[in-house]
């Protein structure tokens, strides 16, 4: 499967999560591709939503309860990264 990567946008963050913008996206990054595993090992023909809902309640289940809450994944972006781990079972 193809790596997930999270990116920031730095003109969102405050100043002190800008300084901190490069190891929150490594965190949120590991998070999101963990969670793409565990959801692929899982899958069993979810749907596209289904599959990005789960993604982002695995990834945030990984999180520090303050990293997750402020977790909001774009929403296209999500669905992208679900049809990747629905490629990626299917090819399994």
């Amino acid at each position: 499967m193809q790596e997930l990567h999270v990116s920031l946008d730095d003109a969102q963050l405050s100043p002190a999560a800008q300084k901190l913008q490069e190891p929150l996206e490594a965190q949120l990054s590991s998070a999101l591709q963990r969670a793409a595993e565990i959801v692929e090992q899982d899958y069993h023909g979810e749907s596209a939503d289904e599959v990005a809902a789960r993604l982002l309640e695995v990834a945030k289940s990984s999180l520090h309860p303050d990293i997750a809450d402020a977790f909001a994944p774009d929403r296209a972006e999500l669905e992208q990264a679900a049809r990747v781990v629905i490629t990626a079972a299917q090819n399994a």
